[in-house]
């Protein structure tokens, strides 16, 4: 396991509810849903704190349209100068783990929507193209590394 919040999520809630689908190592077997079938598929994805500052699975979630669930204390998200990770995610405290899915399960289905419509949005911030193009993971790359320089700048 990739961090200790993962056993945690495992221990709670690994094959314990049928709503939540929450596994370990997805192993490819023939007739069963993939691991991108399963996010295709999924309102919320589950991105659970791990040793690196940053995991893949949270821009995995935006490229298959699944809103991301962030379960960490001190997450900053990738774009947080420029994007309203609120508009488009949900995140979940690491001592909240056990109360998830009524965490989720009050989002308003309204909410949820308005919220997956914003992550059709924001996927452009995402893509990387091997020409850029306005807005892309490129120049928001770009831009975070200006946000950064210009709030790093103190008066002498």
């Amino acid at each position: 396991m990739h961090g200790y919040l993962r056993p945690i999520l495992l221990n709670y809630w690994e094959n314990k509810d049928p709503d939540m689908k929450i596994f370990g190592k997805l192993r490819a077997v023939k007739g069963q849903m993939t691991y991108i079938q399963y996010m295709k598929s999924s309102k919320y994805c589950i991105s659970a704190k791990g040793y690196e500052p940053y995991t893949p699975r949270v821009v995995e979630a935006i490229f298959y349209e699944c809103v991301p669930v962030i379960i960490s204390d001190n997450y900053i998200p990738p774009f947080f100068e420029t994007l309203n990770w609120e508009s488009f995610a949900v995140f979940i405290l690491e001592k909240d783990i056990p109360n998830l899915k009524n965490i989720l399960m009050s989002i308003p289905e309204q909410r949820y929507i308005k919220m997956q419509q914003r992550v059709r949005q924001i996927q452009k911030h995402f893509l990387w193209h091997s020409k850029p193009v306005k807005y892309d993971v490129f120049h928001m790359i770009l831009h975070s590394i200006w946000w950064t320089k210009v709030f790093q700048m103190r008066p002498g």
